[in-house]
């Protein structure tokens, strides 16, 4: 078994398409695309490239997250808290009880280590 993994390159193969829940939606009409990369044989840690279209939605996390932005401008605000702008190189963690809203203000793409 290897003990390490190569990812295909940014946003190669079949794409899973997704979008906020409506619910959820608070500006714009944003769309995903997904491409998991990886899913651990316990079904409880995730990577792949993420991308998503212009909008604003609320974000709650149950799960924990690292994710680099590799193209775009995102802006995330935690409830409560200062918003924090995102471009290409950075670098977040969230995690699990995290709640606030995701701004996409250029089309963002990123990579992502999701751990449940």
């Amino acid at each position: 078994m290897a003990l390490w993994l190569k990812f295909a390159g940014v946003g190669e193969g079949e794409a899973e398409a997704g979008a906020p829940k409506p619910e959820r939606l608070e500006a714009g009409d944003p769309a995903f695309r997904t491409w998991n990369s990886y899913e651990s044989a316990d079904g409880k840690t995730f990577c792949g490239i993420w991308e998503a279209t212009p909008g604003r939605w609320r974000i709650v996390y149950e799960e924990w997250e690292s994710c680099t932005l590799l193209e775009g401008r995102s802006i995330v605000t935690p409830d409560g808290g200062a918003p924090v702008e995102l471009g290409p190189g950075d670098t977040m963690i969230l995690e699990p009880g995290f709640a606030g809203s995701w701004e996409v203000v250029e089309t963002t793409r990123k990579s992502y280590v999701i751990r449940i």
